[in-house]
């Protein structure tokens, strides 16, 4: 445990925390930070020039990572008849209606990470709002999870496709990948969710939008990085 600490330490030391290093320093000081026992996530925080508590600046998107998040995402989808079918073909782990609005209100079932719904079984799934609301299970047309289309929303959920939404301080926390991945790949997923969250800027937000930026590994220190040596800073 002591050299654990020592180790961690040291790679703290590396980090000045008043700097803003450029975007490919400061992964590769990320990924120098001591590894855990298991694959860590990569995690990239940004902190946008807007005022979430005005409806304009409520920035919230999705983003398809081009390496993916590492992670094996569970969808359900709920849909009927050639749409359910069509959800299984695509991979789904999970097709239901009724049955499987059923399921998570009688037995407290939640054992997926996405859903998505047709648009015809949004007053199925509008009364499981409390359940899956607070645990950001709930589908929204807004990031494409309402739609008719549920393979192509199946297909580009398994292969990477991540929502954000900015909090209540103007913060994005967004995972980019696994440790494992390399900094070529993480880098890649970066710039692609930099370049997600500027297309997503309000056109009432003012002044600098790209106001900090930061990555970190799950057990590793943050990293600041100078938002000017991104390839989309704004």
């Amino acid at each position: 445990m002591a050299k654990s600490s020592k180790r961690h330490r040291a790679a703290v030391e590396k980090v000045d925390r008043n700097q803003r290093y450029a975007i490919e320093e400061a992964m590769r000081l990320a990924l120098e930070s001591p590894a855990a026992k298991f694959d860590e996530t990569v995690e990239l925080a940004v902190r946008l020039g807007v005022d979430p508590r005005q409806a304009d600046q409520n920035v919230r998107g999705t983003c398809q990572l081009p390496h993916g998040t590492g992670k094996s995402i569970r969808v359900a989808v709920f849909a009927k008849g050639e749409k359910a079918r069509e959800a299984e073909e695509a991979g789904a782990d999970f097709v239901g209606a009724d049955d499987l609005a059923a399921k998570i209100t009688g037995e407290n079932w939640l054992e997926f990470d996405k859903a998505i719904a047709t648009p015809d079984m949004m007053g199925v799934v509008g009364k499981l709002g409390k359940v899956l609301g607070p645990r950001g299970l709930m589908p929204n047309p807004k990031v494409g999870t309402v739609t008719m289309n549920v393979a192509q929303a199946v297909r580009e959920l398994k292969a990477g496709k991540v929502e954000y939404r900015v909090e209540k301080a103007g913060i994005v926390h967004v995972p980019i990948g696994k440790r494992s991945f390399g900094a070529e790949k993480l880098l890649d997923n970066a710039n692609a969710v930099l370049t997600s969250l500027v297309r997503a800027k309000p056109s009432s937000a003012k002044g600098t939008y790209l106001k900090s930026v930061a990555l970190a590994t799950t057990m590793g220190a943050g990293v600041k990085v100078d938002p000017l040596s991104t390839k989309v800073a704004a």
